[in-house]
């Protein structure tokens, strides 16, 4: 799996053409059907402003996200789940994000291509009894790791999930600091964007739906690959 960092967008970036969230419309934006896809893909841009951001407290919201992004490849827009007995994690971050499908993606929909997503960073983890999982239709992809002895290891490991859920344990967090100015795991996110950090995470009886993983390193031992007729 590669890794590659986030890096955002800033006032100096010149437009990209295929931002639909430019306020200028074009011919096309006359016309109902594409009016209407372009509506839905400024709305969710601005749904990033109420992504929870946080796992430990309701109502924390984004603020903005203007350009965030959440992985620096076109992802697949294929959802996968990922769930481990135990993750264990020094140098925490999160913060909301948007990431962005390949152009003319099959898997778009009426998306827009983008998929609202809370990104989280961790710059050492480890994980027991790895398992991820992708709807291949009919069938699963199915990979399990760290069963034994050994457990899964990353660096820089970020993943952008649209489903979290498990039982966290933080140390020294800080809720509400400005994403661009994170530190602790070395991820900065946009300026602007509410986000959060601390110097440990633990998450037990971790599920996740992701749509996009990074790592420096990550190592899988026991590594087992296949297929089967249900997911994690």
């Amino acid at each position: 799996m590669a890794s590659s960092p986030h890096v955002p967008s800033t006032g100096n970036t010149p437009e990209n053409p295929d931002d639909h969230s430019s306020p200028s419309a074009s011919p096309s934006d006359t016309g109902s059907g594409g009016g209407e896809r372009r509506g839905r893909v400024r709305a969710r841009r601005a749904a990033v402003m109420a992504v929870p951001a946080t796992l430990v407290a309701a109502g924390l919201a984004v603020l903005t996200a203007q350009g965030a992004l959440g992985v620096q490849f076109a992802i697949s827009g294929m959802p996968f789940t990922v769930t481990a007995t135990d993750l264990t994690g020094t140098g925490f971050e999160q913060f909301g994000a948007l990431d962005n499908m390949a152009d003319g993606s099959p898997n778009a929909g009426d998306s827009g291509g983008q998929v609202l997503v809370v990104t989280s960073a961790i710059k050492n983890a480890t994980l027991d009894h790895l398992c991820q999982s992708v709807d291949l239709g009919g069938t699963n992809l199915l990979i399990r790791a760290g069963g034994g002895k050994t457990k899964v290891s990353a660096t820089d490991l970020t993943t952008d999930s649209t489903e979290l859920s498990g039982d966290a344990a933080f140390d020294n967090i800080e809720i509400g600091n400005d994403a661009s100015t994170l530190s602790k795991a070395g991820v900065k996110g946009p300026l602007g964007v509410f986000s959060q950090q601390a110097d440990t995470v633990h998450i037990a009886n971790l599920r996740q739906t992701n749509y996009a993983t990074t790592a420096g390193v990550f190592k899988l031992p026991g590594l087992k690959l296949g297929f089967s007729s249900s997911g994690c």
